[in-house]
């Protein structure tokens, strides 16, 4: 595992804060189609979110496609200027996203605070139930490479007995924390590269914690940085010293 520390050029593509709630019967998503004239300012771009359903059946031996079935606005997507920060606010709760390039925590929990706030307060919520905070980032490695295990502590499993030249490979896992009674799902996953000579590793790291947490509450502040320590923890624990230093 790499030493726990800052990496000035961190390969966090996305950085997410999720929160999901439950809504009282009395919830009108139009509430949500607006932000006041300071954030507009701030992300002027929005764009409706629609869901469909559809289906399929077999008759007589034949294939019948059922048409799509609108079923309205979902959610509301708001973007900055520039693309970099993104709001959602959904019928099941609230997201925001800060992309590449990465900023750092303080920045984007106190954003996601303030937007949080805007959400809740049109919203008349029962309770929040999942706080979520989610990293996935993307690990340029240089080619060749001989052995998974110089970069990642959890390398694919090849078989000896078959050919060893990996073209992709895909693992998850959910991890528990016992202790704060949180969890995390995590995932690596191999693509290629934009890059001649490199490929691409993404290590997708979502933590969680599941209940039922009063929507006016300061606790769930707390417990997006106990997630974001976790979150920390998984990520150099991942990761080899050799990783880190393409980042430093």
């Amino acid at each position: 595992m790499a030493k726990y520390r800052h990496l000035k050029n961190a390969p966090i593509t996305e950085a997410i804060i999720d929160l999901r709630v439950r809504p009282s019967t009395e919830f009108d998503i139009n509430q949500l189609s607006y932000l006041p004239a300071a954030l507009k300012k701030q992300y002027p771009r929005i764009l409706p979110v629609r869901t469909a359903k559809g289906g399929f059946s077999f008759r007589d031996g034949q294939l019948k496609v059922e048409k799509p079935q609108d079923l309205g606005i979902y959610a509301y997507r708001f973007e900055s200027e520039d693309g970099k920060q993104v709001i959602q606010f959904r019928k099941d709760g609230f997201g925001f996203s800060r992309l590449k390039p990465y900023t750092d925590w303080n920045n984007v929990v106190s954003e996601a605070k303030k937007l949080w706030q805007v959400y809740s307060k049109r919203m008349n919520l029962e309770c929040i139930t999942r706080v979520a905070v989610r990293y996935i980032n993307h690990l340029s490695i240089p080619l060749p490479i001989n052995d998974f295990a110089d970069y990642l502590t959890a390398p694919p499993p090849v078989p000896k007995s078959i050919p060893q030249a990996v073209g992709s490979f895909l693992t998850r896992v959910v991890v528990h924390d016992i202790e704060r009674q949180l969890d995390a799902n995590v995932a690596q996953a191999m693509e290629r590269s934009t890059k001649p000579d490199f490929v691409t590793i993404i290590l997708d790291i979502d933590a969680y914690k599941l209940g039922e947490f009063d929507v006016q509450t300061d606790q769930i502040w707390t417990i997006l940085d106990q997630l974001r320590d976790l979150k920390n923890t998984i990520f150099f624990g991942s990761i080899t010293e050799n990783t880190a230093r393409l980042f430093e």
